[in-house]
């Protein structure tokens, strides 16, 4: 990651933040809250040497574990885990730039964070891209959500709005 400067975010990224539905440029230190997704997510912004701007993306999941309303076995959190991991190597393909990507997934207890560099000199297609890798995160959280637990927020509320744009009601199961 390079530097990022205390003051502000460079004003070509805070004009394309604006004007993205997506991210609020109220963070600190040169960092994007992503604000269309219930996890914490959040894109440190820094321009490079060469002209190019610099996204850097973390997004911070829980474990199944940890919004399961039953106990989740250790093999299955594990089986989970490495099933993600697997899933959000092919982050890359979600890009319009084409970027080639080496997403970083690490476990600190009941929290997984998924980080990821994107440099590149168009802003707003930087910037898009970084969102992307996001909701690619919340699409690979959600799709290996495992049927046959009962869960807490933000997993139900995820899986409600996934029925309500595939206009199903569900009845409550997953």
């Amino acid at each position: 990651m390079s530097d990022t400067d205390d003051s502000a975010l460079p004003g070509r990224v805070r004009r394309a933040a604006r004007d993205h539905d997506a991210v609020s440029d109220d963070g600190p230190d040169g960092t994007l809250a992503v604000t269309s997704t219930p996890f914490d997510a959040a894109i440190a912004v820094a321009e490079a040497d060469d002209g190019r701007i610099e996204f850097d993306v973390s997004v911070s999941v829980p474990t199944l574990s940890a919004v399961a309303e039953d106990e989740v076995a250790d093999v299955v959190e594990d089986g989970w885990l490495d099933t993600f991991e697997r899933r959000i190597a092919a982050v890359g393909d979600v890009t319009a730039a084409g970027h080639d990507l080496d997403p970083t997934v690490e476990r600190d207890g009941d929290e997984v964070t998924v980080t990821e560099s994107i440099r590149d000199v168009n802003e707003r297609r930087g910037l898009n891209d970084a969102v992307a890798v996001v909701d690619f995160v919340e699409g690979t959280y959600v799709q290996g959500v495992i049927p046959g637990y009962e869960y807490g927020e933000p997993v139900t509320g995820l899986i409600s709005s996934a029925r309500a744009a595939g206009g199903d009601e569900g009845d409550g199961v997953f």
